[in-house]
């Protein structure tokens, strides 16, 4: 049992209450609730929040590039950058980073070039930067799968006595597949070092929550495994990062897995290709937008003379500068090599492969030769 020494009472970690954990309200002022995690440090908090202006510039230079053909498809992640952003920062370099398609903006926090992240959503073979170096596995589309994957990384390292941790995101639309149900139950048992953060943005694509749980919380399944458990309001960024790195050192230490649910929105729809407005009124957008996580961090840390305009401005300047140069990257015409479809399928080609590698080059041959 520990006790949390501002309160001093006795209290449980990782065991869901009834409110989600918060920090700050709407207006970006401290509440009164019950302090069951150590709020972060004011520096940890300015990078954040520089992280989340940037992360937010991204967003929003990624969904012109849609509008203007150089992206095939964005799944914006505006409204979510709280929880991007503390789940990104709540690692270690050496730990393993599992995102989804919605987050981008945790990726570009993990220091990965913007352009090498769009490049897959630009029609580029693979994943666009490389896995290993960042140990970050390529964006996932499919539901709920990679949360296997980070279980089984975390396995891994743990059996060769590392203390990685691995950090898996998904959405709520994700708790409704088996995967997700294998994955908490494997590294229950087996006491995997996985952090599962739940992004609960409300919709399934255009599903609500409430026709896919009948759980207090999504955080609550946690429990029905044995694993450590946490809700939290996915847009107050002192509450999420607190949470985060407290989930990050409790599964490093050895406790098993920690399952953290993040109430948030998505502001804008699903991907450009989605017309939210068939499914929710714009008077819920509207309250969320009153909720927003980059308002109530700046409100937050003007309060307490961290930031004034002079720092806004220089931090408009850099955000201005990062979309410039991604812009730019991605205008560039990237060098292909037809051969790479047969180059990377096996680590030894089989016959029928070089079979086909060898008429693709003589048809190639032939057309460079007509030319």
């Amino acid at each position: 049992m520990l006790v949390d020494a501002t309160l001093t009472r006795p209290y449980r970690k990782f065991l869901p209450a009834e409110r989600a954990v918060q920090y700050l309200d709407a207006a970006g002022e401290l509440t009164g609730n019950e302090a069951r995690y150590p709020r972060p440090t004011d520096d940890r908090l300015l990078q954040m929040y520089r992280n989340m202006v940037l992360g937010r510039r991204f967003d929003q230079q990624a969904s012109a590039l849609t509008k203007q053909g150089r992206l095939a498809v964005y799944p914006s992640s505006r409204g979510q950058e709280a929880c991007q952003i503390a789940a990104a920062m709540s690692l270690r370099p050496t730990d393993w980073m599992f995102p989804t398609y919605r987050d981008s903006v945790a990726l570009a926090a993990r220091g990965i070039d913007p352009v090498e992240i769009l490049s897959m959503l630009a029609g580029d073979w693979h994943c666009g930067y490389d896995p290993a170096h960042h140990r970050s596995a390529p964006q996932c589309t499919p539901l709920a799968t990679q949360l296997l994957h980070a279980t089984g990384v975390a396995h891994g390292e743990h059996r060769k006595g590392k203390d990685t941790v691995a950090l898996a995101f998904c959405g709520d639309g994700a708790t409704s597949e088996g995967d997700f149900h294998e994955a908490l139950n494997f590294a229950a048992v087996f006491k995997a070092p996985v952090v599962f953060l739940v992004q609960n943005n409300g919709f399934a694509i255009s599903v609500p929550i409430a026709r896919q749980s009948a759980a207090p919380t999504l955080a609550y399944k946690g429990v029905g495994y044995g694993i450590g458990s946490e809700h939290v309001d996915g847009n107050d960024p002192v509450a999420m990062l607190a949470v985060m790195d407290e989930a990050a050192q409790f599964v490093r230490a050895g406790n098993g897995p920690v399952i953290v649910e993040a109430h948030t929105y998505r502001i804008d729809a699903h991907t450009n290709a989605d017309d939210a407005t068939r499914y929710r009124d714009s008077s819920e957008v509207e309250q969320w937008l009153s909720r927003d996580p980059l308002s109530r961090l700046e409100t937050y840390l003007r309060g307490k003379g961290l930031f004034d305009d002079a720092s806004a401005d220089a931090l408009t300047e850099d955000a201005e500068a990062a979309a410039s140069a991604l812009r730019a990257g991605m205008n560039l015409d990237r060098p292909t090599d037809p051969m790479d479809l047969f180059r990377y399928v096996f680590a030894e080609q089989t016959p029928q492969l070089r079979e086909q590698r060898a008429q693709a080059e003589a048809e190639l041959a032939a057309e460079s030769q007509e030319n």
